[in-house]
């Protein structure tokens, strides 16, 4: 994060800028956060609908012993099968959502870094700006001396008044 520096420290609008990006950063990792955890309880959901269907095949009676035995054991093994693929792509999904939440916890510890470096930086040159301001005197420019920025017409030779010589343009006096 840099800064244009000016009179009193940072631009504020550069600072403001860089803070709604931090947060629109935070936001964004935060909503990536909660939809990997989602994804952990889909699959909570999965494996409970699988445990469920094991059990009701277990207590079916399908009459014949042989076919119900090797019926029950092709429907078993599929169900293991399923349950096994929804209890690794759960790991894979919990390890992802593990990652994204480290990742936005470093990246929020880093922002907040920033800012407060930039921060105490900003504080160091506005007290660097109080010393300096404090050492001006009041009597070094007297208060009633006139200024362009003042509104006071020109008087003096070269400035455009009354004592240069020359007549004003034509519709100008």
């Amino acid at each position: 994060m840099r800064f244009s520096v000016v009179e009193t420290g940072y631009d504020q609008r550069q600072v403001d800028y860089c803070l709604d990006e931090l947060g629109i950063r935070l936001s964004r990792l935060a909503a990536r956060a909660e939809g990997a955890a989602g994804a952990a309880r889909e699959w909570d959901e999965i494996r409970q609908e699988a445990a469920w269907l094991s059990g009701l095949l277990q207590r079916l009676d399908l009459g014949d012993a042989a076919a119900t035995r090797h019926a029950g054991d092709t429907v078993r093994r599929e169900a293991a099968e399923i349950l096994a693929q929804a209890r690794a792509e759960l790991d894979e999904a919990r390890e992802e959502a593990r990652r994204v939440r480290e990742r936005a916890y470093a990246e929020a510890v880093q922002a907040r870094r920033d800012f407060e470096a930039a921060l105490d930086a900003r504080r160091r040159r506005e007290v660097r700006v109080d010393e300096i301001l404090s050492q001006v005197t009041a009597d070094q420019v007297p208060a009633d001396t006139p200024t362009a920025a003042a509104g006071v017409p020109g008087s003096r030779v070269g400035v455009g008044g009354l004592d240069t010589g020359v007549e004003p343009p034509p519709g100008r006096r």
